[in-house]
């Protein structure tokens, strides 16, 4: 299991499903968290490198990725690569390199299941189907931060702007939060 830093909901979890292997954001943590599972036979890791290591455990079947903005990217990628399959909770892996996800999927054989509402419905009707079945797919975009904004105002949009109102934001939050992938270490606790 992995998380961030909700090591309440995480303790419940464990404790609950007694996983070899848990992540959490920062060492910390680990070290907060540690002595609340004791009697668990659980190892704790931090940080991408822990993130990284729970994607690719061996008795991991399906990863779920749900990290917000480009955290996610290296842990999914890492487990698609273990032959994988990986179940997306959210879209911003897909967005930020989706070209790259895609080609890993098809070389190491893994399904792509979407979770995300949206992305689940439109996986439904086309799964089973050929592309020939397809004529064209319509989305309609119920929402966001620029919703109300007139069509000739997108042109001036910036990335501030999007980031303001959006998980990007949340996405250099969590960056914050686990620091350089460089410099986290999988330490046990």
């Amino acid at each position: 299991m992995a998380a961030g830093s909700n090591l309440d909901l995480l303790t419940e979890q464990v404790k609950r499903f007694h996983p070899e292997l848990v992540s959490v954001a920062t060492p910390e943590l680990a070290r907060e968290l540690a002595p609340r599972l004791r009697a668990e036979r659980v190892t704790i890791v931090h940080g991408l490198e822990g993130a990284i290591a729970v994607a690719t455990h061996t008795d991991a079947q399906l990863v779920m990725s749900a990290l917000v903005g480009a955290m996610g990217l290296q842990p999914t990628l890492a487990a698609i690569k273990a032959g994988k399959d990986i179940a997306f909770a959210n879209k911003e892996v897909l967005v930020i390199a989706g070209e790259l996800i895609t080609a890993a999927v098809r070389a190491n054989q893994v399904r792509l299941l979407p979770v995300d509402s949206e992305h689940n419905a439109i996986f439904q009707c086309l799964e089973g189907r050929g592309r020939n079945f397809l004529k064209r797919i319509i989305l309609t975009a119920s929402g966001g931060p620029f919703r109300e904004l007139p069509a000739d105002g997108f042109a001036s949009i910036t990335i501030e702007a999007g980031a303001q109102a959006s998980d990007l934001e949340d996405g250099q939050q969590d960056y914050d939060r686990f620091g350089d992938p460089d410099e986290q270490g999988t330490g046990s606790y």
